[in-house]
């Protein structure tokens, strides 16, 4: 038998050896031919919920599959950004995640995870920022009414946040630290319950989310200052907190979505390509101003420019939580 000339045979050596690659491009190509499951690590109804459903049904018919929304809550969000940890990187399996998923947890808890190294980011999709509110009955107005009635009264008024370590709690600890007062800190299992008691009038204050604007509109909360440095097209009668007199007091949240580690770039892009198309649709753009969020602009969308954002937030918010001696429970 004659053997195949070397020419020949390290042609036939290398085409091999591509075999894997190209069939990996053709599959990813191909993507997605079944459902994806979008994994929201929060209880249903949040904010971050109530937006990825409206993305999702437009997304829906840009890739041709359904993407189901698995709400997966508990522990601060481990629970959930653990399952998509966990799950294959073929891109079936995506995760919402955001400030305190991604940064903040990472800080607080022993993760069997590592959140900057463990998750591919496919998209940032939307920012949003906090209104100071206050329940009715509180005897001040705006955000130096509120300062010298808390100067005025230490340890009496009470602060609801998301939790212990949530990005509310350290907005808590930063307006202290700015205003030297003291106020005590109740922390709930959402956003959600602790805006209730503020309607209720069982806390005094609360750094809400956007679904607390509806509250807003409705009068049942006073609305203090928003955390923006520009003031929101959603209630744009509230002033900002440098408004108000608070210089240096100013910061977001965000919510993206996630992949597991070493999900195809192919995979990744083509998610970045439909969320990006479901970004720019007019009728998008509206419901989610309307809910008060914030759309990224395209460049902050791209996955390098969501890597980039994650890396930084934690590099500003890391020696803060720490400084705080905050640990999870």
């Amino acid at each position: 038998m004659k053997l195949p000339h070397r020419r020949q045979f390290l042609h036939l050596a290398a085409g091999a050896a591509a075999l894997p690659a190209i069939s990996r491009v053709a599959w990813a190509q191909a993507y997605p031919t079944r459902p994806i499951t979008l994994v929201v690590p929060f209880a249903a109804g949040g904010g971050a919920d109530v937006v990825l459903r409206i993305l999702g049904e437009r997304m829906r018919t840009l890739l041709g599959q359904t993407i189901i929304i698995e709400n997966v809550g508990g522990a601060s969000g481990n629970i959930g950004t653990g399952r998509v940890f966990r799950a294959a990187p073929d891109g079936y399996t995506l995760g919402a995640g955001n400030w305190g998923t991604h940064v903040a947890n990472g800080a607080i808890y022993a993760l069997p995870y590592d959140v900057l190294s463990d998750f591919e980011p496919v998209a940032l999709h939307q920012i949003f920022y906090y209104v100071l509110a206050a329940k009715k009955a509180l005897p001040a107005n705006n955000l130096k009414e509120l300062i010298a009635w808390l100067k005025a009264n230490p340890d009496r008024a009470s602060l609801g946040t998301s939790g212990v370590g949530a990005q509310t709690h350290l907005a808590g600890i930063l307006f202290q630290n700015l205003t030297g007062t003291r106020f005590q800190h109740v922390p709930y299992r959402g956003a959600g319950p602790a805006i209730q008691d503020v309607i209720a009038g069982q806390i005094d204050l609360v750094f809400g989310d956007p679904s607390v604007i509806p509250a807003v509109h409705a009068g049942s909360v006073k609305a203090i200052a928003v955390t923006a440095k520009s003031r929101l097209p959603a209630v744009p009668d509230i002033p900002t907190a440098e408004e108000g007199g608070l210089t240096g007091f100013s910061f977001a949240n965000w919510v993206g979505i996630f992949a597991p580690k070493g999900t195809p770039k192919e995979i990744i892009d083509k998610l970045n390509g439909a969320v990006a198309s479901t970004l720019a649709d007019p009728t998008i753009r509206q419901k989610l101003v309307d809910l008060g969020v914030e759309i990224p602009s395209r460049e902050q969308q791209t996955p390098e420019a969501f890597a980039a954002l994650r890396k930084a937030e934690i590099e500003k918010w890391w020696p803060i939580i720490k400084a705080a001696g905050i640990k999870g429970e």
